[in-house]
């Protein structure tokens, strides 16, 4: 066991939009060590979302791709937990570090699971998708939360 946590290191804020978000999104989105191609491949997704909103709507592409990240995040989890020979499935609350993790995660994933072009396509269909509440993303929340909402019963295993 560990003596002490690991510190947390402080990431730098992304060339375009000033945000660390950003770079810890571009960070879970690089294979291979290939952070400029990361980059690239955002920042186009970025630009297609852009391109793709309705003139009418005031947000601007940053901000369907945050409301898509917070549309995405769970806010329970199952945890599995042995009590007496059985193993139980037991609702828990998330950390807000963990939730944004898993958002992304999940983002990034089912944008690669679809069948477009390239991956920045990919990625803006996912953002807009899960913008609207709709898409893999928010589907894999929904059945999550739905998961622990039926293990409830079990919540009283906690730990």
């Amino acid at each position: 066991m560990r003596k002490r946590e690991a510190k947390k290191r402080p990431l730098l804020p992304d060339p375009k939009f000033k945000e660390q978000l950003v770079t810890r999104f571009v960070n879970n989105l690089m294979w291979d060590g290939k952070k400029s191609t990361a980059f690239k491949i955002f920042y186009d997704a970025i630009d297609i979302i852009d391109e793709r909103k309705q003139e009418d709507d005031e947000k601007t592409a940053l901000d369907i791709w945050k409301d898509a990240l917070s549309n995405v995040m769970p806010h329970v989890e199952v945890r599995s937990r042995r009590v007496g020979g059985a193993t139980f499935q037991i609702p828990m609350q998330i950390r807000a570090d963990r939730k944004v993790s898993l958002a992304m995660k999940w983002l990034i994933s089912y944008s690669r699971k679809r069948n477009e072009k390239s991956m920045a396509l990919r990625l803006a269909n996912e953002c807009i998708a899960a913008a609207k509440e709709e898409g893999a993303a928010v589907k894999k929340r929904v059945d999550t939360h739905k998961m622990a909402e039926a293990n409830k019963a079990f919540s009283h295993f906690r730990f």
